[in-house]
């Protein structure tokens, strides 16, 4: 029995798993909304306590957390660019994953300190400035609106870019309720309307809180990438290789988001040639299903 195990994987785009313009310029889209982002916080926790606008307190701590996530999603853009070594053979390429998995969850856990101050000011009303919250707020709008285009112009395929991006965009609808918020109260007196609508935005942040989480988890626990079921892989190689006698031991997972990975292994019929073979598999998984990389075992026929 030969297992021909010399995978062939074709290492001269194996391993670079990842754009390096793309991630460059998605690195420099992040860092700058993280400079943004944080340099406008200060003045929203200013502008929050001087109104006593809980909107703009909740805003100030998203926007304070955005800066650090953001400069966590940078980190991990700045890793994956590193290259492989013996200890690493896909270098950090999954460190952006991992970042985007922390990202989701300090968003959910944002949403619920968001959701308890907010149950408490329903409680304890606070008197709110309303137009120091106006002023705040549309100045806040502005700039998340830059940020948000900033990170929307990235690869919308990239996990740890759209962690970034739901962040800023929960910052984005923060400055919109803050400004209804301040419009209610100029013109009615109604204090309740801050804390509501506060609430509102947690209830969109947990969405993208969830998003991401579950998607970079599923990377993470390396589960079957969408598209790549592996009773489908079998299916079509069966129905395209006649030199295949059984293909079997499927699994597929995935590196990042955009580098799925499959192990498989080939029994050939008589008289094929193995590399042939192998090198037939292989071709059609990237044609048929983009997969660049593959280890493929083939056997020759049990005699």
């Amino acid at each position: 029995m030969a297992h021909d195990h010399a995978h062939s994987h074709d290492h001269s785009h194996g391993h670079s798993h990842a754009p390096a313009v793309d991630t460059a310029d998605a690195r420099k889209r992040v860092a700058l909304a993280a400079f943004l982002t944080f340099a406008f916080m200060i003045a929203e926790v200013v502008g929050g306590v001087i109104s006593g606008s809980l909107a703009l307190l909740a805003d100030a701590a998203h926007m304070l957390t955005d800066a650090g996530s953001l400069a966590l999603a940078w980190l991990g853009f700045k890793l994956a660019e590193r290259p492989v070594y013996d200890r690493r053979s896909f270098g950090w390429a999954r460190f952006k994953i991992l970042a985007a998995f922390v990202n989701g969850m300090a968003l959910l856990l944002l949403a619920a300190w968001i959701i308890f101050e907010a149950v408490q000011r329903l409680i304890t009303p606070e008197p709110v400035m309303g137009n120091v919250l106006m002023g705040v707020a549309i100045a806040g709008l502005l700039v998340n609106i830059l940020a948000f285009v900033l990170l929307h112009g990235g690869d919308q395929e990239d996990l740890n870019l759209q962690g970034a991006l739901w962040h800023v965009a929960g910052d984005l609808l923060g400055s919109v309720a803050a400004i209804a918020a301040a419009l209610v109260i100029i013109f009615t007196g109604w204090m309740p309307i801050d804390p509501l609508l506060s609430m509102l935005v947690a209830g969109l942040i947990i969405i993208g809180g969830v998003r991401v989480t579950l998607q970079s988890a599923h990377i993470l626990i390396e589960g079957v990438p969408s598209g790549l079921e592996p009773a489908d892989i079998k299916a079509d190689l069966e129905a395209h290789l006649t030199d295949a006698a059984k293909i079997g031991h499927i699994h597929a997972w995935a590196l990042t988001e955009q580098k799925p990975l499959v192990t498989l292994e080939v029994t050939a019929k008589d008289g094929v040639c193995l590399d042939t073979l192998r090198k037939a598999v292989k071709d059609r998984l990237e044609e048929k299903f983009g997969v660049s990389h593959a280890t493929v075992e083939v056997r020759k026929p049990v005699q």
